[in-house]
């Protein structure tokens, strides 16, 4: 065999190595997603995954809607079904969407088998190798895995605890059209965000929706979380208030389960009708059993009393995380997120929250470290606590057991203060927002 022949063949890792798509190198395992095997082990307290609390969902519940689909509907539930989704399912989606001040027809609703599917169904139709999707600093990995896999840059905007900044969105706009960049939309997670915890302001969102309808943006607008809230409900959708320039991912993963795999995108027409060709595509159709499942639990529970029972569980749960960070470790920053599931630390200068990780391992705890969450590399000072599935007494100790790995780095850091960093390749992390709103 040639060398060239044996070049094209392959690599002992991997014989098809040469035949994949240029596309494939985008395709990476996240670092949330590499964590999970190792927070799994029993004795390690996981504050690093986003996983809701099911075990607060009443399994009555969805056991007798499974029960009525089957008697009922069972040749209808398992069989293919429409790429759009379940005609019952998306006029009760309008219902939920109502309660973020969002007026639609069932028509423009996409069911998808989960919101992040929709997104890859939006990225698929409109990235193409090199254009820029603008998204807050820090943002949701794995939207940026699948920008990415359709080779895609990610332009991050600066955030502070009001949400994106929308003046760094003008110089940020400003600047990629300069250099002849093409912007194909703006990504954002206005509320509860994630890993930030911040809420976007009414104000920032009416700013942010001219800025993108001046420079013909279009809005992804990504609101897993926006029916947790703690105290207060958050903003109206942005959806609420442009329907031409926003695509709105809804979903049910967070509120119900995230089992069942069905979410949703409202989408202007035109874009609507290319979803559905997308979706078709890509799985057919959703799954119907999945939808008539949740139609029929939306139909028959009482499902906005059951949203504010997981609200108490979280809030219960942020509680214990803030006070434990209070405990422990005062003399970091954090914030104070009014719902959701995520709070976003700011660790001392020089400290690496990617270099930690394995310590932390060690020492049976496990977070996100910030560098997770940007395309570019900053977040090493960060890292992303996630409150949502511990319980409080679990998030005692594995704050306890952080506290221990961040004073032995720091005093790795004191006893060798002058001979170099501890990481001869790193550089501080840039990002260092909200360093005011502490608990």
């Amino acid at each position: 065999m040639t060398a060239q022949g044996s070049s094209q063949a392959g690599n002992n890792l991997d014989p098809w190595y040469h035949h994949y798509a240029e596309r494939a190198a985008g395709l990476r395992a996240s670092e949330v997603r590499a964590l999970f095997a190792v927070a799994s082990r029993p004795e390690v307290v996981s504050l690093a995954g986003g996983m809701p609390f099911v075990a607060a969902l009443p399994p009555d519940l969805v056991v007798n809607a499974m029960e009525r689909v089957m008697r009922e509907q069972g040749p209808v539930a398992l069989q293919y079904g429409s790429g759009q989704g379940v005609p019952a399912l998306r006029e009760q989606i309008l219902d939920v969407m109502a309660l973020e001040g969002i007026r639609a027809h069932a028509d423009d609703v996409v069911v998808t088998t989960g919101s992040q599917h929709a997104l890859e169904l939006v990225s698929k139709l409109f990235l193409d190798p090199g254009d820029v999707v603008i998204s807050e600093g820090p943002s949701y990995v794995t939207a940026m895995v699948i920008f990415k896999s359709y080779q895609a840059e990610v332009d991050h905007v600066p955030m502070d605890e009001h949400g994106l900044i929308p003046e760094a969105l003008r110089e940020h706009i400003a600047q990629l059209r300069a250099t002849g960049k093409t912007i194909k939309f703006l990504y954002t997670i206005p509320n509860f965000h994630n890993p930030a915890g911040v809420t976007l302001s009414w104000e920032r969102r009416i700013e942010i929706l001219e800025i993108c309808r001046a420079n013909n943006i279009l809005v992804l607008e990504d609101n897993p979380y926006g029916l947790l809230y703690f105290d207060r409900p958050a903003p109206a959708a942005m959806r609420s208030l442009e329907q031409d320039g926003v695509v709105y991912l809804g979903t049910f993963s967070k509120t119900l389960a995230p089992g069942f795999r069905v979410g949703w995108a409202l989408a202007p027409h035109a874009i609507r009708e290319k979803l559905v060709l997308a979706n078709e595509a890509a799985v057919l159709s959703p799954s119907s059993f999945s939808q008539l499942v949740i139609s029929e639990y939306l139909a028959t529970a009482n499902w906005k009393a059951q949203i504010n029972t997981f609200r108490g569980v979280y809030h219960e749960r942020k509680n214990a995380l803030l006070n434990a960070l209070d405990e422990y470790l005062p003399e970091l920053t954090w914030t104070n997120p009014n719902g959701g599931f995520y709070v976003w630390v700011t660790l001392p200068p020089l400290l690496n929250s990617k270099a930690m990780l394995p310590r932390a391992v060690k020492e049976l705890v496990a977070y996100t470290p910030g560098t997770a969450f940007f395309a570019n590399g900053d977040g090493q000072q960060n890292i992303r606590l996630s409150f949502c599935y511990p319980t409080p007494a679990e998030i005692r100790v594995g704050v306890r057991r952080l506290a221990t790995v961040v004073r032995d780095e720091l005093d790795l850091l004191e006893t060798f203060a002058g001979t170099g960093s501890l990481d001869p390749v790193r550089t501080p992390g840039r990002f260092n927002p909200l360093p005011t709103d502490i608990s």
